[in-house]
Formats: structure tokens, sequence, C-alpha cells
């Protein structure tokens, strides 16, 4: 049993909706951490199965675990800033209810971080599973600030279940905001490349699970139209935009007129 303590240098966050399939082995992954020094915050959306139950069964042996629910569903830009702002330590980790984090994730990056003054958003590459935990693909990202900046016009650059961030970005930038839903991750790190440099650790600490009620497929058209209003945003804030990043711009506009799947599809083959 891990103990809470006093004062942890890392407060992981766990946002969870109807994940009762998945949420034990995520919880588990996350408690299985090379790194003990931290706190987990869980936090139940106001699910309708049976997460809530199993969440309070593991925070009744983890001393670790921090668990709260909702007192109704907020969605996540809500759900993550209010419970983001009851977190009192310096860094940030994100992890999703239906992945699982590779034993060394905040290890590796926690011990980049430390020692990088001028990094304040390190993540990670991840593997894609799907519901049979079979790995589908490697998921890669760039990982010099300056490339994973000009990444913003051909894709999300990095990964929001893999990031550790230090907590003081959302003090000078605020939190997460609900007219991006399913893309907020993507605005924010807008926002907060308007002063803080990004760093990606080139190996795949996490595994990504894609099925169909995840919102890559169930609220695709919903995330590339905040997507692209997120582009939209960066150009006001006065990044540089070329030729072949508004074609590519108009290319995924229009595939939110293309079935998920295909999408999906498509997505695969890009990343294989």
């Amino acid at each position: 049993m891990q103990e809470n303590k006093k004062n942890p240098k890392i407060s992981v966050i766990m946002p969870n909706y109807n994940c009762e399939r998945y949420i034990g082995e995520a919880i588990e992954s996350v408690l299985n951490q090379s790194f003990t020094d931290f706190e987990f915050i869980i936090i139940d959306d106001w699910s309708t199965d049976n997460s809530w139950n199993i969440i309070q069964e593991y925070a009744k042996k983890n001393k670790c675990i921090i668990a709260i629910k909702n007192e109704n569903n907020l969605k996540i830009c809500k759900t993550l800033n209010k419970w983001l702002q009851i977190s009192k330590w310096e860094y940030i980790a994100r992890m999703d209810s239906d992945d699982i984090a590779k034993k060394e994730w905040i290890e590796r990056i926690y011990s980049y971080i430390s020692k990088h003054s001028n990094i304040w958003i390190c993540w990670s590459n991840f593997d894609v599973i799907n519901k049979k935990w079979d790995i589908i693909f490697e998921k890669k990202f760039p990982n010099t600030n300056i490339d994973c900046k000009n990444a913003i016009w051909f894709r999300n650059p990095f990964a929001h279940n893999t990031v550790l961030f230090r907590k003081k970005c959302f003090n000078d930038f605020w939190w997460y905001d609900k007219d991006f839903l399913y893309a907020e991750d993507l605005e924010l790190w807008i926002r907060f490349w308007q002063k803080y440099d990004f760093y990606n650790i080139q190996e795949n600490l996490v595994q990504y699970r894609i099925y169909w009620e995840n919102s890559i497929l169930k609220k695709q058209k919903i995330m590339i139209r905040n997507t692209l209003k997120a582009r939209k945003k960066a150009i006001k804030l006065g990044y540089k935009v070329w030729v072949k990043w508004i074609i590519y711009y108009i290319w995924t506009w229009f595939m939110q007129f293309f079935p998920p799947k295909f999408v999906l599809w498509l997505f695969n083959k890009l990343n294989k």
C-alpha cells in the first residue's frame, strides 16, 4: 500500500467517465510506477456505470489516492479545471482512465524536466492499442520545441495522456477552455507556447487505447471543428503560417465529412 505523501512532488490527475472495463488497469499502472513521490487524484464525472465503486475500492487500499465524484456531469474541461486547482504541488501529470502507463512513465519524464529549467511541458511517444490490448502501431511525435510548435498545423504534436508540466503554466495562462471540447489540449498548448518551451522524450511510455466509445471516434466531427478553431487562434496569436500548412488545414476541414471509421483507418495507415 502506498502512503499519502505530505509533500509529494507531483499530482497525477485522472478524469473518468464510464470506463469501468479499463479503469482498474489504468489505476494499477499509476500505482505501480517506479517513481512513487506523488498524490493521485481520480475524478469521476458522474459515471452511470460501475466506475465510481471501482475507484472507491482502490482509494480504500491506497492512501495516495484522492477519490472525487462530481455532483453532475461536467465534461472534461470543467472537470479538469475544477480539480486541477486542488492540486498543491509543482508538477501535474495527466493520465486517462482507459489507458496504461508503463512503469517508467513518471520517472523518465520527471527526470528530464526537473533537470532542464527551460522545459515546462514534457511528454513521450506511445503505443496505440485496441480494446483487446493488441498493439496496433507506435505513435511518434517530434521532440524539439520548434518542431513541435510547427506540427500544430498537421496534428496535435503530443499526447495529453503522457504529459507532465509545471503547474505555474496554468497560473500564467489560465485553464482549459470549454469552447474547444475534444481539442482542449491543443488549444492549451498553443497558449502555453507563447512563453514556455516543450520537449518530447522519444520513448513509448504509455499505451493509448482506441475503441468505439472514446472521443476520437464518437466525437470526431466536433474534435475536427475545434482543432481547426484552435489553429485559427494560433494565427491570431502570431504563429507563422506557410502555404503547405494552409493546404493541410483545408484537407483537415474536409475530413469532418468522412465516416469516423474511415478517418481512423486513414489515421492508422499514416502512422504505421
